[in-house]
């Protein structure tokens, strides 16, 4: 509970807690890659329910510390000075987009006028594979949303999703510096969604402004719509084992295109991926598949004239099986690994696919889309 001190306009925390328990779901992008890292690209990605869990729990230590459960042997401690989040142990880069969550929204907090307080985070992770291979779901997005949201929980502060987003947003480009930030948005929002990418260039000069004033300014071409997808959709995930690193592949986009071709692709990407958008106004399956199909050959071409490796062999392979078998399907995300996604009429059988999937080693993913409640 939070109590205004009306001496000091300070908020502080009237009694000990017990733990708070944010889940962040990870993502998966279903169409509009590379070209949504530009401002104003539309794109449309999920959120599942596969998660990133971090507890909150007050301590009477004199630092708080930070803990995960993917990395038992890092320790990192932390205390407020001069009501300010400051780093005292950290050995390792493991936790930087956690610390970077916690210092943006703490000061963020601050410049509310909360007196913050030391207290415990354990962080918990389902979103890679048992022998800990990354399926590509966003881990560093969602640990960076769950930061922020459960930090926001413990001081009982309720804001807007689109606040959370760019709290989430200006923390992750803090650690990272490029991408489109719709990882973020689904671990944000929740479902389905059209999400359009902001200009990070007026982010980026507009950083030093204070982070009260920033939060609530209107960010320069970002958009977030809901989606209800048609009731015959059904999302297939097949999972290739090799995990992909995203930022090295958009790295190598940036740094390798004919501009005149770069800017067809984005022309082309920005009208498949606002038709799709109009399949799911329209409830149309047909249409979503068709634009999805449309979607890889763009990328393919991007791949071609960039000299990347989007769609590898096996995930050709995983495309091939699911259009023969009656579905539409194409990569996920940067691609060169990781995950493709088949759409299918959930009326038609899947086994086949599934089982071909099973017998050229992909796995399929059996993640469900969360909706946040």
């Amino acid at each position: 509970m939070e109590v205004l001190n009306t001496y000091n306009l300070i908020y502080v925390r009237k009694e000990m807690i017990a733990v708070i328990s944010v889940k962040s779901p990870g993502k998966l992008y279903i169409a509009g890659e590379y070209a949504v890292v530009e401002k104003g690209m539309p794109s449309i990605v999920v959120a599942l329910n596969q998660f990133i869990t971090v507890n909150i729990e007050d301590t009477n230590g004199i630092n708080g510390n930070i803990n995960s459960t993917q990395y038992q042997n890092n320790l990192v401690q932390w205390k407020i000075i001069d009501n300010q989040f400051k780093v005292v142990k950290y050995n390792n880069h493991d936790f930087e987009y956690v610390i970077s969550a916690m210092k943006v929204t703490l000061n963020y907090l601050s410049s509310l006028g909360y007196k913050l307080n030391i207290f415990d985070i354990n962080i918990d992770s389902s979103l890679n594979s048992s022998d800990g291979k990354k399926y590509g779901l966003g881990s560093s997005a969602a640990v960076t949303a769950g930061i922020v949201k459960a930090i926001l929980k413990y001081y009982n502060l309720n804001i807007s999703l689109e606040k959370v987003f760019k709290l989430s947003s200006i923390a992750h480009l803090d650690v990272q510096g490029n991408g489109s930030l719709g990882d973020i948005a689904a671990s944000v929002y929740g479902g389905w969604i059209a999400y359009s990418s902001f200009d990070r260039d007026w982010l980026k000069y507009n950083r030093n402004m204070k982070i009260k004033n920033l939060v609530e300014s209107d960010w320069p071409e970002l958009k977030v719509e809901p989606l209800t997808p048609p009731n015959n959709l059904e999302l297939l995930i097949g999972w290739t084992g090799t995990p992909a690193s995203t930022s090295s592949l958009v790295n190598k986009v940036e740094n390798n295109y004919d501009k005149n071709d770069y800017n067809k692709f984005l022309s082309d990407s920005k009208k498949c991926i606002n038709r799709m958008i109009n399949g799911f106004h329209k409830k149309s399956l047909k249409l979503i598949q068709k634009e999805i199909l449309v979607n890889r050959i763009l990328l393919t071409k991007l791949g071609k004239f960039t000299g990347i490796n989007i769609e590898t062999p096996k995930l050709n392979k995983l495309c091939k099986i699911a259009i023969k078998n009656n579905g539409a399907a194409k990569s996920s995300g940067a691609g060169g690994g990781d995950c493709g996604i088949a759409i299918i009429d959930k009326n038609l059988s899947k086994d086949k696919i599934i089982d071909e999937w099973k017998n050229n080693d992909i796995k399929r993913l059996n993640l469900k889309i969360h909706k946040n409640l």
